[in-house]
């Protein structure tokens, strides 16, 4: 046996072992795969309406609005127990609809599974309550809001001082009416130098103190104390949005807010046509980004939908989307796309706000 066919004997097994520990080692990625969607003004699992109104009067009609979903690989800890092989990795990358992107892009340190499922519950009830409140002052209700804490960042300047619910009632001696207000008194003050926050916990006025850290973000030295704002509102009527428990996150609050001004006011809002879109809805009504975009957009194509709603600064990523037949609608604020679906229905050959004029 000469040295050359020696050599193989021994290298081809050795490649061949390598490429089986390849296929079944878990690498650090995590993956977005198409979601299902739910008609918001249909109903639930349970037969009942997922928009449930109670001292208002009611209009149901035809026509969908569908929130969209993402299935993300989930987090672990230790993150290895989470890696994907290379199998799996390859087959998704080579699908049209689905996307690759590293683990630490995805998930945070230290997120688990359950922290993850307990983040976008508060996300997801956080939204519920912004999008029900820009609904009723879409149509012109009067909503008393207060600043309150949404969540607290584990370890950060507020843990254990400041509570999720607590309202911010000022700073320094500063009134704080809103989160823009709140950020801008942060920002106060020398490092080092602690704030006395104002609150109302469970009835009770208070003060404590938080002293900020100093970071740098963006080139720029801030000071932060660790928690999300949020607003407590004193809604005139119930609103309940039934969603399964299993779903998180903030990215339906557009769809939640055209559902329930469609659900509270006359005549149809979508003209019966099948829309689906995403977008998270802030307190003035403007539409913030979200992740998986494209498989969204993959999810809401393969059930048939006509239109498809998408926050401006996706727009970009939308556009490399497999979109079938679905015209992908620019969505800024929820009043703009109210108007724009309200025109659609009128007339469905009108020019409607496009993600290529965005992009």
């Amino acid at each position: 046996m000469n040295q050359r066919l020696i050599a193989a004997v021994v290298a081809v097994p050795a490649v061949l072992a390598l490429l089986v520990f390849a296929a079944f080692q878990g690498l650090p990625f995590a993956t977005f795969a198409p979601g299902g969607t739910i008609d918001v003004l249909g109903q639930d699992g349970n037969d009942a309406e997922v928009v449930q109104v109670d001292g208002h009067e009611v209009y149901r009609d035809t026509g969908q609005l569908r929130m969209t979903t993402v299935r993300v690989s989930p987090a672990g800890d230790p993150p290895d127990t989470a890696y994907l092989s290379l199998g799996r990795l390859m087959a998704m990358w080579f699908d049209g609809d689905e996307a690759v992107y590293p683990y630490s892009s995805v998930h945070q340190d230290g997120e688990t599974a359950e922290s993850s499922r307990e983040e976008g519950a508060v996300q997801m009830a956080t939204s519920q309550d912004d999008a029900v409140y820009v609904a009723l002052t879409e149509d012109g209700i009067d909503v008393p809001q207060v600043l309150q804490v949404a969540a607290v960042t584990s370890g950060a300047a507020s843990d254990g001082v400041l509570k999720v619910g607590d309202h911010l009632e000022s700073i320094n001696g500063a009134a704080t009416p809103d989160d823009t207000v709140l950020r801008r008194e942060i920002q106060k003050g020398e490092p080092g130098e602690p704030l006395t926050i104002g609150i109302e916990r469970a009835g009770k006025k208070r003060t404590v103190e938080v002293t900020p850290t100093e970071e740098t973000i963006e080139g720029k030295q801030r000071r932060l104390i660790g928690i999300t704002p949020g607003y407590d509102y004193d809604f005139p009527f119930d609103v309940k949005i039934s969603i399964s428990d299993n779903i998180g996150g903030p990215s339906a609050g557009l769809i939640f807010s055209l559902a329930v001004y469609d659900t509270i006011t006359p005549g149809s809002l979508t003209g019966g046509a099948r829309v689906a879109g995403t977008g998270e809805i802030a307190p003035d009504g403007s539409v913030g980004p979200i992740g998986g975009i494209q498989q969204k957009i993959a999810g809401a194509r393969d059930e048939g939908t006509e239109l498809f709603l998408v926050p401006e600064d996706n727009c970009a990523d939308a556009l490399g989307a497999d979109a079938g037949d679905m015209t992908l609608i620019r969505a800024s604020t929820m009043h703009e796309v109210r108007l724009a679906l309200e025109a659609y229905t009128a007339d469905p050959s009108t020019d409607l706000p496009s993600c290529e004029d965005a992009a």
